[in-house]
């Protein structure tokens, strides 16, 4: 079985996974740093093992530009390009749509993007799509998709729903086709991506277009876009009754602890976003008792840790006030040593909620969480 449920909360939806890819196994629900260009910003891949970091999510097209899908490929795929031994991710570029500076037009056949470095017009199907995933070597790939904005009319958000069905469509018989013969173990993953924007009725036909091709595992995307919490979880919820039980289900774009555990509490399984590391590079941190707004000038002479309940080597060895001076002078090192603490909290923060969920004390731990957060 790709995905195999080992837990259930006894009071939320919440459950404990393993998802099983062809290079390794990860526990679920877990939270993927984004590995953009297959480097998550200031972090390398001796940092994200030493943090116990289980996924992270590339995106193929913006490697597809640079350095090109055969330098990947001749050094034995993303996992070994990036020295990164846990799950690999490859998003399909569908969010480059919301790019003015790439993304130029899209009809049913496929997209058009400008490419940034010679500035030429790239047209990319989903059939292409799915050959540079499978080059690329990631465990996961994740269907071509129409992504709407938030401001569109429920008119352009249908056309993009039918768009993304489409294409998925195209995309499942290409990524089938491309692994004839391949031993079940040894194949690459496919998820679905679901479209919708906050409108009930769209997500409901994106989610059955979807589940007539049967996807290894279900995204909701569209999200992070400028809707609100209530706005976004009322989706969730709609989404989580129609998918089945025994598909793992992803929710793209979503990286604020309040809101990663509110999903989990209704059974996603998989997040991914850039908040945390943006969030730290410009003064944001998580700590247990909330956010910490550390470019304020009362920490200027502040010589605690970050988080006085973190373990992490940043809050062992450096102080707020350095910090603080770091990211106020643009070092690349205060940048790092932020960015890793974020992630950091963000990784026990999941591994809590995995012991919760086994101990059937969920609701519990999240609501904690959410009291020391406030309402988002």
């Amino acid at each position: 079985m790709v995905f195999k449920i080992k837990h259930k909360d006894r009071k939320t939806c919440a459950r404990v996974g393993v998802l099983k890819t062809k290079s390794v196994s990860v526990e679920t629900p877990f939270f993927m740093p984004v590995a953009t260009k297959s480097a998550v910003k200031y972090v390398d891949s001796l940092r994200l093992k030493e943090m116990r970091v289980g996924a992270v999510i590339s995106n193929a097209f913006i490697l597809f530009i640079r350095p090109g899908v055969e330098v990947v490929k001749k050094m034995g795929g993303i996992g070994k390009f990036m020295n990164f031994k846990g799950v690999n991710f490859s998003d399909s570029g569908g969010f480059q749509m919301y790019s003015k500076s790439l993304y130029l037009k899209s009809n049913d056949k496929g997209v058009w993007f400008k490419n940034p470095v010679s500035g030429e017009k790239i047209f990319m199907t989903p059939e292409e799509n799915m050959k540079i995933q499978i080059d690329l070597g990631a465990d996961v790939a994740m269907c071509l998709d129409s992504m709407p904005l938030y401001e569109d009319s429920k008119k352009e958000i249908r056309e993009a729903v039918e768009k993304t069905s489409l294409w998925a469509g195209r995309c499942k018989k290409e990524h089938d086709k491309l692994q004839v013969g391949v031993e079940k173990g040894e194949r690459q993953l496919l998820f679905g991506i679901t479209q919708g924007g906050i409108y009930k009725d769209l997500r409901r036909e994106s989610v059955c277009d979807l589940l007539k091709l049967n996807f290894d595992g279900y995204a909701i995307g569209g999200f992070g876009m400028g809707e609100s919490f209530k706005e976004e979880m009322k989706i969730v919820k709609e989404q989580k009754k129609v998918i089945p039980k025994d598909k793992p289900v992803y929710l793209m774009g979503i990286g604020n602890p309040v809101e990663i555990l509110e999903a989990i509490s209704f059974g996603c399984d998989c997040f991914d976003s850039r908040y945390p590391t943006q969030s730290a590079r410009r003064g944001t941190l998580f700590t247990s008792k909330g956010k910490l707004r550390i470019l304020n000038k009362k920490f200027e002479k502040d010589d605690r840790a970050i988080d006085s309940n973190c373990d992490c080597f940043v809050c062992k060895n450096y102080s707020r006030a350095y910090i603080r001076f770091l990211l106020k002078e643009g070092e690349g090192v205060g940048m790092e040593l932020a960015s890793y603490h974020n992630l950091y909290y963000l990784m026990r923060l999941m591994e809590n909620a995995r012991e919760a969920i086994k101990k059937g004390k969920f609701k519990e731990f999240k609501d904690g969480v959410r009291k020391v957060y406030g309402e988002l």
